[in-house]
């Protein structure tokens, strides 16, 4: 007996050649996975069986054929055509009588099983979709908010139809599949009420750099359309897998998007629009989709879901808002670095001029290109797109793969990193910047752009041609150095990125770049906040902490995402973070710092590190500083955070900063805190070993070490090239200071550029013993490359010292014999 039907009861993924990728994930989640509490509506599959017969019994197989035989596979110029005609074949026909009834059979159990009338989504699953080297996702057409048994039986036949939707027809030609050796199978599914609340998609990596150790969720108002095709920009959470499943305060970042348009059902269901798109109200763009616990709760779901198929998965979501439940509606193979063969050379690309700023938004690529922008507004208008051009439109949906194969990069005004724009982007390696908000309208139809995703999160596009350099970096034959090679680090956008690099983690993290391009306000400003005269400022102000009711707490918690994306991406390796360590001037550029900032002559010298943190014009701010670490490390629950205390001048100036650490919550041992100290200042290596005494470690500041031994100010252009870290006098210091911190058993490392920039620098530091040496991502390679040589010649000249003391006692032995 031929079957037509098959309930997710019984499906599991053994059927996948039945029922598809899609309706075999389903159906062994609703089996497997239900009892761990994870919830999957309920629902049944026609089987790829019922299709075969539908083709057989309309006897339109040889028709189909006849027509693909006429697809113009070189240029496709008749894709449409082609498309078009075996698509009116296919909606002309019959469902045979026996598939019919099987269908409203199935749809009636369906019904029964709840007290109130319900709608169901109606989805195709094509028997070799969603598989890990091939995803038909977005391929075939999917129709939400359907209900009763004829329009049912309208929307599976519609589905048949989409197995040869263009995009479907072009996508198997480019991937080498037999259109005749793919069949349909539909899922009916009970809807889930998001339209009265929200949905999205997570993965379980970070789906830009493939850092497996997060998972990624996103989300809007509404249906989940919305977000997988790119409509709105979602709001992400990333949360971080092993503390989560050390049942800390695992969300380590999130990000509200704007969402500027809720997908709900249309007033009627199995009308012409049975959803409709309508602009969210500002108070529900201003709130996030989730709360802190269900985004724990859908994380935690996600990992399982992962740990169940043993492999990354993309998953999406919706939330009742009936029930307040979350279910999950699909899961399928992540196909992008999932299948991507581990390679050991990058490329680094960087600008070398500046340029005009057109639009910004979420980069994927990371690299740079330029080309020529050509505006369109749909697929229809593909023939004014030549191979290499910039593609510049509203959004993206599966209707534009056809084409995208011919652009060189991607640009949208909406969407986010989970976005159609997006994934396409990652799958064919082109480059997008998604989410932009105005670029059709900022960019002219014909203009020479340059487009930059370097650092991997941010995209950028300049007007004009600029030139750029590109560097491989060949890791294949590197292997680590005994001396730690780690990093220097400010922007936690790059995190996930480098910490695929081989490093040993980061032994400078500074806290300026994220104050500075990140939170923007001077802390003192958001403390008194009520004591500012200045209107304009506290307008600002209220602009940026608008989420927040207290305005602290904006500073402490954008300081506490950053730091811990940081201390995520490269756990559980060490992630030195230094305090703040603007100068005074610097800190008056902060909104609202002029108000708190005096004027000082010489800056450099002056109200700056370990001096301010005990200070009443700055201690209350050094208070947010900690209590932002607290919450990285004991909320968070990531302890390779370590801290370091900058320009400190005398042990007893570290001592107070250590007492009011402790005050706000930061006891040095407790919870295996370790403080270390910059070893920057003469004083610091003078009385190196006192230091040793109350701090874990020791980082070499190169640049103020060499300003303050040599008496030169590094910012003079007249004295410049009198600065050499490698003077006698510096590298006499560091000696010292070495050595101290060997004998007291004290960590060292340094921090600076020259050690991948002068070799025989690097040799120095690797004889005199040092821990460690950070460098500058775009220094990482150049360094260790210098230090293996350094230490490749340290073990040389040990070797021939030991020799020649061999030689000597058996020389010595000689003459006594004699």
């Amino acid at each position: 007996m031929k079957t037509y039907i098959l309930p997710f009861s019984q499906v599991n993924l053994k059927h996948l050649p039945l029922v598809g990728g899609k309706n075999a994930s389903l159906g062994e989640m609703y089996q497997t996975l239900t009892n761990s509490q994870i919830r999957v509506p309920d629902g049944f599959a026609t089987t790829a069986e019922a299709f075969q017969d539908f083709l057989a019994e309309n006897q339109i197989l040889a028709e189909i054929k006849s027509q693909l035989t006429q697809l113009d596979t070189q240029t496709f110029s008749n894709l449409h055509q082609v498309g078009s005609q075996i698509r009116k074949i296919i909606w002309e026909s019959r469902l045979p009588p026996t598939l019919v009834l099987a269908i409203k059979d199935a749809y009636q159990n369906l019904c029964a099983q709840y007290a109130t009338p319900i709608q169901v989504a109606v989805r195709s699953s094509a028997t070799a979709e969603d598989l890990p080297n091939a995803s038909f996702a977005g391929q075939h057409e999917s129709y939400l908010n359907v209900a009763g048994e004829e329009e049912l039986l309208r929307a599976v036949q519609k589905c048949y139809a989409s197995l040869f939707t263009d995009r479907a027809i072009k996508y198997r030609q480019d991937h080498s599949f037999d259109h005749l050796k793919v069949y349909l199978s539909v899922g009916i599914q009970k809807m889930v009420r998001s339209d009265l609340a929200s949905s999205g998609v997570c993965f379980t990596l970070d789906p830009e750099s493939g850092f497996t150790n997060v998972v990624l969720i996103t989300g809007s108002w509404g249906l989940g359309e919305n977000v997988v095709q790119g409509a709105v920009n979602p709001d992400e959470f990333y949360v971080f897998k092993p503390t989560l499943q050390q049942d800390k305060q695992a969300i380590i970042n999130k990000k509200m998007g704007t969402k500027a348009q809720t997908m709900v059902y249309a007033a009627q269901p199995n009308s012409e629009q049975p959803v409709v798109n309508i602009l969210t109200p500002p108070e529900k763009q201003e709130q996030f989709v989730l709360t802190n616990d269900e985004i724990t709760n859908l994380a935690q779901w996600a990992v399982q879901i992962e740990e169940h198929y043993g492999r990354p998965m993309d998953i999406e979501w919706a939330k009742d808002g009936e029930t307040n439940q979350i279910f999950i509606v699909q899961a399928r193979p992540e196909t992008v670095h999932s299948q991507e063969q581990k390679s050991y050379k990058m490329h680094s690309y960087s600008l070398k001029e500046a340029g005009e700023l057109l639009v910004s938004g979420k980069g994927i690529g990371e690299r740079i290109v330029s080309g020529v922008a050509r505006l369109l507004n749909s697929p229809a208008e593909a023939d004014l797109l030549q191979p290499g051009e910039i593609l510049v439109t509203d959004i993206t949906n599966p209707d534009w793969d056809p084409i995208l194969k011919k652009v060189s990069a991607i640009i949208t005004n909406k969407g986010g990193r989970t976005s159609h724009a997006a994934i396409v982007a990652r799958e064919l390696g082109a480059l997008a910047v998604v989410g932009t908000g105005n670029a059709t309208q900022v960019i002219q139809n014909g203009q020479e752009l340059t487009i930059s995703c370097a650092d991997g999160q941010n995209g950028l596009v300049y007007a004009g041609k600029l030139a750029w350099e590109v560097q491989e970096l060949d890791f294949t034959d590197l292997r680590q150095p005994t001396t730690q090679a780690m990093f220097i680090l400010g922007d936690p956008e790059k995190a996930f990125q480098l910490a695929a690099y081989p490093n040993d983690g980061v032994g400078l993290m500074r806290l300026e770049f994220i104050i500075n391009n990140s939170i923007q306000i001077h802390p003192m400003a958001l403390i008194k906040y009520h004591e500012l005269q200045d209107e304009a400022v506290k307008a600002q102000i209220d602009i940026l902490t608008y989420h927040h009711q207290n305005k602290e707490d904006y500073f402490v918690e954008k300081l506490a995402q950053a730091v811990a994306t940081i201390g995520a991406a490269f756990y559980p390796k060490d992630v030195i973070v230094r305090m703040s360590d603007f100068k005074t001037n610097e800190y008056a550029n902060l909104i609202g710092g002029k108000a708190f900032e005096p004027k000082e002559e010489n800056p450099m010298l002056g109200f700056r590190g370990a001096s301010r943190y005990y200070n009443p014009r700055y201690s209350e701010g050094f208070g947010l500083e900690c209590k932002a670490m607290k919450m990285v490390r004991d909320d968070m629950g990531l302890t390779n955070i370590k801290l370091m205390i900058p320009f400190c001048r005398t042990i007893a100036e570290g001592k107070k900063v250590l007492a009011i650490m402790e005050s706000f919550g930061l006891k040095r041992g407790e919870n295996g805190l370790e403080v270390y100290v910059m070893a920057e200042i003469p004083s610091n290596v003078i009385l190196a070993e006192e230091f040793a005494q109350i701090f874990d470690g020791f980082s070499i500041g190169s640049n103020d070490l060499t300003q303050l031994t040599l008496g030169i100010d590094r910012d003079s252009s007249i004295v410049s090239d009198l600065f050499d870290e490698q003077d006698d006098a510096v590298k006499a210091m560091m000696q010292q200071i070495i050595q101290t911190a060997k004998r007291t058993n004290t960590k060292i490392g340094l921090c600076g550029q020259a050690p991948s920039d002068f070799p025989e620098f690097a040799q120095f530091l690797v004889e005199q013993g040092i821990n460690s040496i950070s460098f500058n991502p775009d220094a990482l390679l150049k360094g260790i490359k210098n230090m293996l040589a350094a230490e490749a010649a340290v073990a040389l000249q040990q070797k021939k010292q030991t020799e020649e003391r061999l030689r000597q006692v058996h020389l010595a032995s000689e003459f006594v014999d004699e």
